[in-house]
């Protein structure tokens, strides 16, 4: 069943023509409208509360799929898309999630004159979506969405007019602490000692000259002075951190990309695409190769 038009349904009808002029079915529309009805993250995502991280994966694919904006054209489908990236981002963070358990939507708007940001989203619902899936739908229909409340407004361009012209002197406020942090941090950063090193090549720093750590090998680069700075024990520590961080560079891609090739393989399995599952198994961990050769040699 497809909803074009009708009298049973004009405001419905309406607002599909309006955004896209493209159909959707009675199942979407209902399954938008089921989004919208949670009263929770978890109601949102299908899940237990004793869901494991692995749980909130396969809720958060099979949803995001069903709800993306350019694949469900139910009005609201855009919302439900936000909520579903929202309460897969809250849930999936330990203290973000700690947090909601223990204090729930109470803590995120206690009054109606008073906004807390606890559980927000660090990550936008397209740029979540496209680690889990390398991308696939244009992003025109998907704004960012930062906002932890489940919040579902219809908005028109009257309503964002008046939400610009009467919000300017709210927004100003509030972000009047967050400029003054960022001076004060900026001022913080011009008084501490930048690292005499970088892993990558930054004329800008002056670390034009490229070294090897000697236990890992791992290049870095260092200033002119850095052979008459640093020598012995001094050297020893520098190179450590080197390492260290290395490999916390190594471990963040290698979960990257392993999230990504199984995003990909998921979603060429859901729309049966076999020519898209031959090249995610083609797909490369190369982090994730490096990593299981440095364990190796600090292993042996």
């Amino acid at each position: 069943m497809r909803h074009r038009g009708g009298r049973e349904e004009p405001e419905v009808s309406a607002q599909a023509t309006a955004d896209s002029g493209k159909s959707y079915t009675a199942e979407q529309l209902e399954a938008v409208k089921k989004i919208k009805s949670c009263k929770d993250y978890y109601q949102i995502l299908g899940v237990e509360k004793t869901a494991s991280e692995e749980d909130l994966k396969k809720a958060y694919r099979k949803l995001a799929l069903k709800f993306h904006p350019d694949k469900n054209h139910a009005p609201g489908a855009t919302e439900a898309f936000k909520a579903i990236g929202n309460a897969y981002a809250v849930l999936s963070n330990a203290e973000k999630r700690r947090q909601y358990d223990q204090y729930g939507e109470e803590r995120t708007h206690p009054s109606r004159h008073r906004h807390h940001h606890e559980f927000e989203a660090d990550i936008s619902p397209e740029d979540l979506f496209n680690m889990f899936f390398g991308g696939g739908f244009p992003t025109s229909n998907v704004h960012v969405y930062r906002n932890g409340r489940m919040h579902f407004a219809h908005h028109n361009r009257q309503e964002r007019r008046e939400q610009q012209r009467d919000g300017g002197l709210a927004l100003f406020v509030q972000l009047m602490p967050i400029l003054i942090l960022i001076i004060v941090s900026a001022l913080s950063q011009m008084m501490v000692t930048q690292p005499p090193y970088s892993l990558s090549y930054r004329p800008s720093a002056g670390h034009i000259h490229k070294r090897h750590t000697s236990s890992l090998k791992v290049p870095f680069y260092v200033g002119e002075r850095f052979n008459e700075e640093y020598s012995g024990n001094m050297l020893k520590t520098v190179e450590r951190s080197v390492e260290e961080d290395y490999i916390s560079n190594l471990r963040n891609n290698c979960w990257k990309e392993k999230q990504q090739k199984e995003g990909l393989l998921y979603r060429a399995r859901y729309f049966g695409d076999s020519e898209l599952y031959q090249r995610a198994q083609r797909m490369g961990t190369p982090s994730c190769s490096r990593l299981s050769e440095i364990q190796v040699i600090l292993d042996g």
